[in-house]
């Protein structure tokens, strides 16, 4: 197979596998994220403390992390077709993509928020702060470059599972490998894959790492005091307005 034949295939096939990592990582990371925080919430001293909500999030999480991603495309495959009309092609496999990165993304997350400094949640609760303000003002902005970094994680791991999305129909650079490079003996067409793979896969951890060291060191050098300044600044203004009334 000459280079003119294979470049059609080979865009096509980066198209769709974009496409699918690109839509089942918004949704693990919409969907994983408020999930990761609540298994932080809600154990014990945390701010939600709640034993029994705690164990069923956590056993739901890790029965989804446990399952191979081979096994959950076949099970998921009528849920699959009752929503997407098909279990064939890209749009087909986002959604056991999107279903496998979700716990997967969770407990990064859990991870990461769970690594703030408690100090700053007492100063924030002193200062009369609620759950939500401590989730929005503390938890996720300090926890931010560990959130990138797992979000980087999370998408690497969905390139691999796209991978294998390939061998049962899911398209994209694993179906390409599959159906040209092995059931057709097209051997340089399956390296040319692998090493767009790999390519894609330093690229993006180069750029999740960059990203995760750069919000570090401006952390670094700010520190937590903005967030604690905006909190005690609106002390006085609401005295004021008191003392005005």
């Amino acid at each position: 197979m000459t280079w003119s034949e294979m470049q059609p295939l080979l865009e096509q096939a980066c198209t769709e596998t974009l496409i699918m990592v690109g839509w089942s990582t918004l949704i693990a990371v919409v969907v994983g994220l408020p999930i990761g925080v609540l298994l932080v919430l809600t154990d014990k001293g945390g701010l939600l403390q709640s034993t029994v909500l705690n164990k069923v999030i956590g056993q739901i999480v890790n029965i989804g992390r446990s399952m191979p991603f081979i096994i959950l495309m076949v099970a998921l495959m009528n849920f699959t077709r009752w929503v997407t009309g098909t279990t064939i092609g890209s749009e087909a496999a986002i959604v056991p993509l999107a279903i496998g990165g979700i716990p997967f993304f969770a407990r990064l997350v859990e991870t990461a928020v769970r690594e703030v400094d408690h100090g700053l949640v007492e100063a924030v609760q002193s200062m009369g702060g609620n759950t939500w303000t401590i989730v929005r003002k503390v938890l996720v902005p300090e926890s931010l470059p560990s959130l990138i970094a797992s979000t980087t994680t999370t998408v690497i791991a969905l390139i691999g599972y796209s991978a294998m999305a390939g061998t049962v129909g899911g398209g994209g650079l694993g179906d390409l490998a599959v159906r040209y490079g092995f059931q057709r003996f097209e051997t340089g067409l399956m390296w040319i894959t692998v090493a767009i793979l790999a390519v894609v896969i330093s690229v993006i951890q180069f750029a999740g790492d960059y990203a995760a060291r750069s919000l570090h060191r401006r952390g670094a050098r700010s520190g937590p005091a903005p967030t604690l300044r905006l909190l005690r600044a609106k002390e006085p203004a609401a005295a004021d307005v008191d003392k005005v009334a």
